[in-house]
């Protein structure tokens, strides 16, 4: 199996992008996002092949170009997610939370009807393999701090910041 591979550039810093051939499998973004990319793609899928290419990333990278230019708020790119059922209910979760605004960590878990899980909801939003398209960096502490971000709090903050119309980035 081939895993199609693209790095670009953003006002975040540097993403590293990966396609399987039934959805965006991976996002990574932050300091050592390349290290971070090549790490989860061993670990995930262990059988497959890197090839870089621009055109199997294409429509996500203009969707992202879109999101950082304010004209996006919802992304409609084909996902493919492995992780366990609880891991994909809370991403699917994620992606409810709408544009701009924000919630904690046990709202999230009272919505999965799981009020007792914050823990386990945190630890799946960390594992999420797609940040800024599942929108993980929704997710705030109850007592309004930013909690944590895979990426690193400034990266979340800039997100957050983008959402709420006090960040202008500037382009790809």
């Amino acid at each position: 199996m081939i895993i199609y591979y693209r790095e670009v550039d953003s006002p975040l810093g540097r993403l590293s992008l990966g396609q399987h051939p039934e959805g965006l499998c991976l996002l990574t973004l932050g300091e050592g996002a390349r290290e971070t990319f090549i790490f989860a793609i061993e670990k995930m899928y262990p059988e497959a092949h890197l090839k870089e290419s621009a055109s199997a990333l294409e429509e996500t990278i203009d969707q992202l170009l879109e999101y950082f230019n304010g004209q996006r708020s919802i992304f409609e790119i084909k996902l493919f997610l492995k992780g366990t059922e609880f891991q994909r209910q809370v991403w699917s979760a994620l992606k409810k939370i709408p544009y701009g605004k924000t919630i904690s960590y046990g709202d999230l878990a009272k919505r999965l009807n799981k009020p007792g899980a914050m823990r386990a909801v945190g630890a799946a939003n960390g594992q999420n393999p797609i940040p800024i398209i599942i929108p993980c960096h929704r997710v705030i502490a109850a007592d309004g701090s930013l909690g944590g971000y895979t990426g690193g709090l400034e990266i979340k903050r800039k997100l957050l910041d983008l959402e709420q119309q006090q960040f202008t980035p500037t382009l790809f």
